[in-house]
């Protein structure tokens, strides 16, 4: 899932920077009481400042990350048929989705994709790609901008900014209480932090942030059939199920950076614990037992 990518990579980014910022100018003198003992309290707070900081900062830069990343060209003025159509089915769906009109982009990749973004319900972007326009039908195309419009609907980006503003935290705070316990324990530093406490902890916020990246992804996958049910209802559960076949049916790769490519709506084979989408087939079946 593109938007899910986009996000995490942000969040990391402004996550590393906040991190040194904070130490640059000593407030990671929160982390000591009386120069010795850890106080778990203000590395709490300090952990949460930074943690919902990065998340709420991604989220307000999603949009625009968005658009960079994939060279989206927002539609403002239609110049084709497809454009025009495009646009009127998104206010239809939006409209019946009880949101504000998104933002209506294409952006170019031969493979069938599509993603949405944005601070609220009422300031989205809706982006596909050029290869979803190509190999799909005009109903499948709606059934896929029904998915993404439910995800805005359903305020999945918030919700996920509130999750991964928790994890961050306690990545945070665990890494750095792992790293004051190898300074003192192991290395012997009795006042301050010493190079191996900043080695650590760095070391540690790494490994648990990949660690915790499974409870962000297990939400995506619990959203993906909550889009799916979404786009049904807006476009048609035939449609919705059609356009997975679809997608499942694809012979090409997903044209996106490699670091996003877990994260993609047709992403082929990644461990499940780590795939923002469950696999195609579970969605299918989902939908075809609601008939």
């Amino acid at each position: 899932m593109l938007r899910i990518g986009l996000f995490l990579a942000v969040n990391l980014a402004i996550i590393m920077l906040l991190s040194l910022t904070f130490s640059l100018f000593g407030f990671q003198g929160l982390l000591a009481e009386n120069g010795v003992d850890l106080n778990l309290q203000a590395l709490l707070v300090y952990s949460a400042v930074i943690g919902f900081s990065g998340s709420m900062i991604s989220l307000l830069l999603s949009k625009f990350m968005a658009k960079r990343a994939m060279k989206v060209q927002v539609i403002e003025r239609p110049s084709s048929r497809t454009e025009q159509w495009l646009l009127d089915t998104v206010a239809q769906l939006a409209q019946k989705a009880g949101i504000g009109m998104p933002e209506v982009g294409v952006f170019y990749s031969p493979s069938p994709n599509a993603f949405a973004t944005g601070a609220s319900k009422n300031n989205a972007l809706v982006a596909v790609s050029t290869g979803l326009l190509e190999q799909m039908s005009e109903n499948e195309v709606k059934a896929v901008l029904g998915h993404e419009i439910a995800h805005v609907a359903n305020g999945d980006m918030i919700t996920l900014s509130l999750i991964q503003g928790v994890v961050n935290t306690f990545v945070i705070f665990l890494s750095r209480v792992i790293g004051f316990v190898v300074d003192r324990v192991i290395f012997k530093v009795e006042r301050g932090h010493g190079p191996a406490f900043w080695i650590v902890s760095i070391v540690a916020e790494l490994i648990l942030g990949f660690l915790a990246m499974m409870i962000v992804m297990w939400f995506s996958r619990y959203r993906e059939f909550r889009a799916d049910e979404g786009g049904a209802d807006l476009a048609g559960n035939q449609n919705m199920i059609a356009a997975l076949q679809r997608l499942q049916n694809s012979k090409g790769q997903p044209d996106i950076p490699d670091e996003m490519a877990a994260f993609a709506i047709n992403a082929g084979k990644i461990h499940k614990l780590f795939a923002s989408h469950p696999p195609l087939e579970e969605r299918i079946k989902h939908l075809q037992s609601r008939r």
